[in-house]
């Protein structure tokens, strides 16, 4: 613990000076007053230290030009003692005086160099966190905008049918409205999470949350002929998570698994998306891909930031799964397919877990 009369000595400039001065006159006086033989003008070095900090580099070597002219006039003032006894004591004083001045200028050089450092650091952290700030939005937004032009597309088609099927395309036009209003919700998550704001958690139930993610990317699974098979849990507890967060993380996991299963025939494409317990009172679902696989040498990088092995991709979506899974207590783990693939695992603590350590 910090001694609060020295913290309020070291913000008082005021008082600091006060007591240089003071110190310079008593030390004079009691290095004059004294025999040759006692080296009085050593204490000089405490004036020097506490001058540190507080004048300038030039102020502190004139400080010290200055304590050291004092011990000279001592010297030649102090009436009785032995002359060689007082030399060698001056001499020894002086130097102690270079010394200490010099130590503490460049000490206070280093910490200024420190200092500007740390600034720089700041400043580089703060241009950093910018950055994947933006590339977290364009990122997050894209899904639902590229949703949006989709379903607008299909809207057309239906209409420009010949009778239009309006009931088809009113479906086009409510996912669309369905998917701005997506997008909307996902930049107000990313600005609060910018302004540090705690995410917005509610008991939810995580089969629901799966079925919304799947709703919303069914058109997209359809268009690359991709098998769908949901294997959910009907005994899951519920999670205390945000749900707009949670979908977030299933959307981003089913458009790198449609992705990944780009390469691979129409008829290998098959996505499995499982929940179900885990033990000690934990919930988890994976999403499963027959894709490319995961080789060894991804698996290191999978989940840092701007990390990616797509052509026009920005290595964002596994880093901000990442991010929120953990904000939530869970962990998200990546591993290959037996039959060949990948498989993604979300685990999450359930929610009497957490009233309990609450």
């Amino acid at each position: 613990m910090k001694n609060p009369s020295r913290s309020s000595w070291v913000a008082r400039p005021r008082m600091r000076a006060a007591a240089i001065a003071a110190l310079l006159v008593g030390i004079f006086v009691f290095d004059t007053g004294t025999n040759l033989e006692i080296a009085g003008a050593v204490f000089y070095v405490v004036v020097i230290l506490l001058a540190i900090g507080l004048l300038s580099t030039r102020g502190v070597v004139a400080l010290a030009a200055f304590c050291v002219l004092l011990t000279l006039v001592s010297f030649a003032l102090t009436p009785s003692g032995a002359r060689g006894a007082g030399l060698a004591n001056s001499a020894i004083s002086i130097a102690a005086i270079g010394i200490t001045a010099y130590l503490g200028v460049k000490r206070a050089a280093a910490e200024a160099a420190a200092y500007e450092a740390r600034s720089q650091l700041v400043r580089m952290a703060r241009m950093t966190n910018l950055g994947a700030f933006t590339a977290s939005i364009a990122h997050e937004v894209n899904q639902p905008l590229a949703a949006v032009v989709t379903s607008a597309n299909a809207s057309l088609r239906w209409l420009d049918q010949d009778p239009p099927n309006l009931d088809r395309a009113r479906r086009s036009v409510d996912r669309i409205i369905a998917d701005a209003n997506r997008a909307s919700a996902v930049i107000a998550r990313l600005r609060g999470l910018a302004r540090r704001e705690p995410p917005r958690r509610e008991r939810i139930n995580l089969n629901e949350v799966i079925a919304e993610a799947v709703t919303l990317a069914r058109q997209e699974l359809g268009r690359n002929g991709i098998s769908l098979q949901l294997d959910l849990a009907t005994d899951v507890p519920p999670v205390l998570a945000d749900r707009i967060q949670m979908q977030q993380v299933l959307g981003n996991l089913l458009l790198n698994a449609i992705e990944a299963m780009e390469a691979v025939p129409v008829a290998r494409r098959g996505l499995e998306v499982r929940s179900f317990q885990e033990g000690s009172g934990r919930v988890a679902f994976a999403v499963e891909d027959s894709g490319v696989g995961l080789p060894a040498e991804m698996q290191a990088h999978l989940f840092e930031a701007f990390w990616t092995t797509k052509p026009g991709g920005m290595g964002m979506g596994l880093a901000i799964c990442q991010s929120i899974v953990e904000s939530h207590g869970g962990h998200i783990a990546a591993a290959p397919r037996l039959r060949g693939g990948a498989v993604f695992q979300v685990s999450l603590p359930a929610e009497e877990v957490r009233h309990e350590r609450a």
